[in-house]
């Protein structure tokens, strides 16, 4: 028989490392007395041997504590045959209870002195051990720190110089950085004087008690009143390219004739041609447009300007910064010849800056924009969801073609309608201290459609509908993680949709993708001054595409006449393209000066089934490096004097097209391109850097057309060059003026075949300077003005003699011109002068401005091609855009 003993449970507690037994064991239980008859005395089970149970590890990691009631079944030796949970606790402290209970050892219980089995009840407590710290020695030091703002507003002032003196007359000199912060550590006790110098604004003079222990953080405001926007200054990481160039945000929101639109400022740097009137392209350094690729956060995009370049297809407002590489570009890039326009998503902004912006509890704040000009609309609204996830979300919509519209047809155009845009961005993000995941969609589309109802004399074909669309969608997740301190992981994947469509008259292209891309890149430091970069970079896309057109003439092949009387080829075709690529690059740094990137890659292509090895190597040397005063200022800068150079093998594949079977040539090898550069970086000033490049590219396997036994065939035939120069005199952003001048002198020619007559490519442009600078007034006020002057563009003349410039073709009643040799006439200097004015108001919780941006002030009617009249005899210039005024308001909470 095995007896129930009840009138007390013995207890015992375990801590995380060890265990303690309480509650009491071995009690006499007297039972009472009945008919006066003497009744045993009952002695409890005493504890002699308590097992600790091992502390849960999960448990214990998440700070769980716990209590589980056990009913113990002890023969009369003592031992415990049995544990029963009674009053479970979970998280694995019931298993631990049990296991450490049948371990026990107990005194067994006894009836007048005889052993017997009883059953017990039992409490286990699993309860955390505190270990306090030893306490830390008494501080001696205290800090100094703040920010320097500008009176009347929260503009932080960069590059502002503090003179600190401390007890001993001690001198210390620190600038304040990008946020308008400074920060001294390790101060000894005592008071210190500040003096505080920044160009521009009244010298400030206080005196600060740094106490040991503690850190003061200060905030100081300078007069006079500015306009209070913000001037950050974009961080730049170890380039491993031979040039980038990044604009700073104050830079990219106020350039003359951009409308404030950041992508729209790479037009405006060394190496960028100008475009024809009203096209959304970048010709980069002597390249055609599809040679320059755009890219977000890794992520391939198919444009970077709305229809007629009046704005991009990314706002300004989400973006961290814009890495433009005219050449020399790094491993990591490929499948282009000419550039590179890498854009970064900014973070979610849910910063509370004073009582700027709508405040949350603990998360952050809620940020959100309005504005409105001639042009377009946008709207965009960020802020917080919870601690680690923040959001994004704007969109813009054109509405020019609602005015322009009945302006058009009230000036009796024979084309009225306008191009209609609109993008959208979505962005999830979640943030730690170890890893960043950004989920996004973003997306653009653009349409144009018109009735043509007087086509052109020359070619009756143009007439009837003429209709082009161009769309594309990403969804796109990415991934930045740190594995530890040596070791970066960088994830992008992302898939969309993207098609263009184009019709006119009876000519028709469509074309519907599903991109698809994965990169991923693994950086590890394996040693002090060596840092390894290995990745992978595929593109793949389902397609569909339609075209029915004429096989077009190749360069230089005289005008088979009207399209009228062309025979139409047709093809429909669907298939996966494929594009991967991988490669690995080194960075370098043998000494503090130098800087050595080396890198390969290889690319594979499906579509015309070759692979491409491009081994590259860049480098730069810092001949000077140290601390110089400003000779305007004595202001204390950064002394640098720079020379680097590169040389790379870039190349691109075919168009689709050009290796189709109907309108192509199969089997096409990709275009191959060696790029060489050298140059040098002055730091001139505190303000002034000088920047100059020479840069020459070797062409060559340049895909061209050529007659063959079975007519005008593709082959790889082509070469080329392209050389120039590009010098770049900036004037940094300051409190009150940015600005710089670009020069870039460079001759682009081809030939179709070795031995071949040399010709200037169609994008030449032998000169290109631009001038431009921004200053503020002060009282919210600001003015600025670009002036370009650019070689005027080429174009193919008509050479027939005046009489007989074209021949008749009677079966599509049209001329037919006599052509000369492709683009050897220039047209006439084209030169343009841009200016921008801004007045902001800043209130306490939300700023208000206004702009007046004006493109060609001064209406100068830029000749951008030649148009004939019916029978060529007569020719006069098609003129670009005319004078474009756009007023706009903005509102930002």
């Amino acid at each position: 028989m095995i007896l129930l003993l009840t009138p007390k449970w013995v207890s015992a507690q375990q801590s995380g490392s060890g265990a303690i037994p309480g509650g009491s064991t071995g009690a006499v239980v007297k039972q009472p007395e009945a008919d006066n008859q003497p009744q045993p005395v009952v002695v409890m089970p005493e504890l002699v041997h308590f097992e600790n149970a091992p502390y849960p590890a999960e448990a214990e990691k998440a700070g769980l504590q716990g209590r589980v009631v056990l009913k113990l079944t002890i023969d009369k030796d003592g031992n415990v045959t049995a544990a029963e949970v009674l009053e479970p606790a979970g998280n694995g402290f019931d298993e631990a209870a049990q296991a450490a209970a049948l371990k026990f050892k107990f005194k067994p219980a006894t009836r007048d002195g005889v052993p017997f089995a009883a059953k017990i009840k039992y409490g286990y407590d699993f309860t955390l051990k505190v270990v306090e710290a030893p306490p830390p020695p008494p501080p001696t030091t205290g800090e100094l720190g703040g920010k320097l703002f500008i009176a009347g507003a929260d503009a932080p002032v960069v590059g502002a110089e503090l003179v600190i003196v401390g007890p001993q007359a001690a001198e210390l000199r620190v600038m304040t950085d990008a946020s308008g912060s400074f920060q001294i550590p390790a101060l000894p006790p005592g008071k210190y004087k500040l003096k505080v110098n920044a160009s521009g604004f009244d010298p400030l003079e206080v005196e600060e008690d740094v106490v040991a222990g503690e850190a003061i953080d200060v905030k100081y405001r300078l007069s006079p009143v500015s306009d209070g926007l913000e001037i950050t200054v974009q961080g730049e990481r170890p380039p491993r390219e031979v040039t980038r160039r990044t604009l700073e945000r104050r830079e990219i929101n106020r350039i003359p004739g951009t409308g404030g639109d950041a992508l729209r400022s790479l037009q405006s740097l060394p190496g960028v041609a100008r475009p024809p009137g009203l096209a959304g392209l970048l010709i980069v350094r002597g390249s055609a447009p599809d040679g320059t690729a755009y890219f977000v956060d890794g992520t391939d995009v198919p444009l970077i300007y709305h229809f007629g370049g009046l704005s991009s297809v990314v706002p300004t407002e989400l973006l961290d910064q814009i890495d433009f590489y005219p050449g020399n570009f790094s491993a990591r890039y490929g499948r282009v010849m000419g550039g590179i326009v890498d854009v970064s998503l900014r973070k979610p902004d849910t910063k509370c800056n004073g009582d700027y912006g709508k405040k949350t509890d603990k998360t952050g704040c809620f940020h959100g924009m309005a504005q409105v000009d001639l042009i377009d609309a946008r709207l965009l609204v960020q802020g917080p969801i919870s601690k680690e996830w923040s959001f994004a979300a704007a969109g813009r919509y054109s509405w020019f073609d609602k005015w322009l519209k009945p302006a058009l047809e009230s000036a009796g155009s024979s084309v009225t309608s306008a191009p209609i845009y609109s993008d959208y961005q979505l962005i999830a993000e979640h943030n730690t201290n170890k890893s960043r995941t950004s989920i996004r969609a973003f997306g653009a589309d653009d349409r144009f459609e018109v009735i043509i109802t007087d086509p052109a004399a020359q070619d009756p074909a143009f007439g009837g509908n003429l209709r082009f669309g161009t769309s594309f969608m990403r969804g796109q997740i990415l991934n930045e993680a740190k594995l530890s301190s040596a070791v970066d992981l960088t994830s992008m994947f992302s898939v969309g949709k993207q098609k263009i469509n184009f019709g006119l008259g009876i000519f028709k292209f469509d074309l519907d993708l599903t991109p698809i891309y994965w990169r991923e890149e693994l950086a590890v430091k394996v040693a002090k001054g060596v840092k390894i970069n290995a990745g992978m970079d595929f593109e793949m896309s389902p397609y569909k595409v339609l075209v029915r057109a004429p096989q077009p003439p190749r360069p230089g092949e005289p005008d088979p006449g009207p399209f009228a009387t062309r025979p139409l080829n047709e093809s429909q075709d669907s298939g996966f393209s494929f594009r991967p690529a991988w490669y690995v690059e080194g960075e370098l740094t043998p000494l503090d000066r130098l800087r050595v990137v080396p890198g390969v890659r290889l690319d594979f292509a499906r579509d015309s089934g070759h692979a491409d090895f491009s081994p590259r190597i860049n480098a730069r040397y810092d001949i000077v490096k140290g601390e110089g005063a400003d000779a305007g200022s004595g202001v204390p800068f950064k002394r640098r004097t720079t020379i680097k150079g590169g040389a790379g093998v870039y190349s691109q594949p075919p168009q689709f097209q050009e290796t189709d079977e109907v309108f192509g040539t199969p089997n096409l090898r990709s275009n191959r391109s060696v790029h060489y550069a050298l140059g040098i970086e002055q730091a001139i000033t505190r303000t002034i850097d000088l920047s100059i490049e020479g840069f020459y590219k070797d062409l060559s396997d340049q895909v061209s057309r050529n007659a063959d036994p079975l007519g005008y065939a593709y082959n790889n035939a082509g070469i080329g060059s392209v050389k120039g120069i590009e010098t770049l005199l900036k004037f940094k952003p300051t409190e009150r003026f940015f600005g710089w001048v670009a020069y870039t002198l460079s001759r682009s020619v081809r030939r179709d075949a070795p031995g071949a007559e040399e010709y200037l490519f169609q994008y030449d442009q032998t000169h290109n300077l631009i001038m431009l600078g921004s200053y503020r007034l002060g009282r919210g006020w600001e003015f600025g003005a670009r002036f370009r002057i650019v070689s005027g563009p080429l174009d193919t003349p008509v050479v027939g003699r005046p009489s007989l410039p074209a021949v008749y073709a009677a079966d599509a009643g049209a001329y037919v011109p006599l052509q000369g040799k492709p683009y050897t006439t220039r047209l006439p200097l084209f030169h343009q002068m841009d200016i921008r004015v801004d007045k902001r108001w800043q209130f306490k919780s939300w700023a208000f401005s206004t702009y007046l941006d004006v493109q060609n002030v001064y209406n100068h009617a830029a000749a951008e091609s030649f148009v004939y009249n019916y029978d060529f005899s007569r020719r006069s210039y098609q003129t670009g855009i005319p004078i474009i005024p756009s007023i706009g308001v903005r509102g930002e909470l």
